[in-house]
């Protein structure tokens, strides 16, 4: 099995759960790749002789992802539309997406070589427009959601929003999340949009701080092809993508729709969507649950 690794090593901790996985992977005699930029800074710590990646092809089987849901999201950037299956290991926080802790990496590793486990294939975004490319470049996708907010302002965006080419309404905000059923408990959920399962044909809308009090997050069918145009007193706003941030010119218009690719994230057995709320969002605290 050829195996890549990933990881942004902002922390001593990432690099512990690094050293226990390439032992683990070692063990059972894997082809391990290690992502070069990752593997200089790591060098300096004497992990020597390790192969290198800088981009993936077919011949991977799996990529795994040490750090946070940030991490994760970094990593699909180098999937894209390969069909690889992807893992997480936590070493962030809350850790939706990244969901093996450091103790249970033997464990995980035993269960992917037995193939117990399930595939979650995600949805995904991308952006039409060529100015946002311009900053962006091949990367036009996202996993999480695609925001337009203000910049060097803190008076507020109108971003007036169509569906399928129907006007709905121009919202007055610090921006609008359009998300993914994967980016619903992610800064959408934060804006106080909706969670909603993975496996779920949907995508939101969320507006930022909106100051027309109707405005409330909304669920649309995933195939719905999304129209945004920005203006505010500024001569440009920003565009993210994930983590990755574009500046376009006031009344530039973007159009946003499902990719045409899934990622496939594995899915432990003892690991369901249901538990991984249950657990990170402390539903099991009250008692009467």
């Amino acid at each position: 099995m050829k195996i890549a690794i990933y990881s942004q090593f902002q922390k001593n901790k990432s690099l512990d759960s690094f050293v226990k996985l390439l032992e683990v992977l070692n063990k059972k005699a894997f082809k391990v790749y290690i992502e070069e930029e990752f593997y200089t800074k790591i060098n300096r710590n004497s992990f020597l002789e390790l192969e290198t990646f800088t981009e993936l092809d077919n011949s991977y089987d799996l990529l795994i992802s040490v750090g946070g849901d940030g991490t994760i999201l970094r990593a699909v950037t180098f999937l894209r539309n390969l069909d690889i299956p992807l893992i997480g290991v936590n070493t962030g926080r809350l850790g939706f997406l990244a969901t093996i802790q450091t103790n249970e990496i033997q464990d995980a590793i035993e269960a992917i070589l037995n193939k117990d486990y399930n595939i979650s294939e995600r949805s995904l975004l991308e952006i039409l427009s060529t100015e946002a490319t311009k900053g962006i470049g091949s990367l036009n996708f996202a996993l999480n959601e695609i925001a337009v907010s203000r910049k060097d302002t803190t008076s507020m965006i109108t971003v007036e929003t169509k569906l399928n080419g129907e006007y709905l309404t121009s919202y007055w905000s610090d921006g609008l999340i359009v998300s993914t059923p994967t980016g619903s408990t992610g800064y959408s959920l934060s804006c106080g949009g909706p969670v909603i399962t993975p496996n779920t044909s949907s995508l939101i809308l969320t507006p930022i701080a909106p100051h027309n009090l109707s405005a409330r997050p909304l669920v649309i069918k995933d195939d719905t092809e999304i129209t945004l145009k920005v203006s505010g007193r500024e001569k440009n706003y920003l565009v993210s993508l994930d983590s990755r941030i574009a500046t376009l010119k006031n009344n530039t218009e973007i159009t946003i729709r499902k990719a045409p690719f899934k990622i496939k994230m594995i899915e432990l057995n003892h690991e369901s969507f249901l538990q991984t709320l249950r657990k990170k969002l402390l539903w099991g605290e009250d008692k009467r649950n």
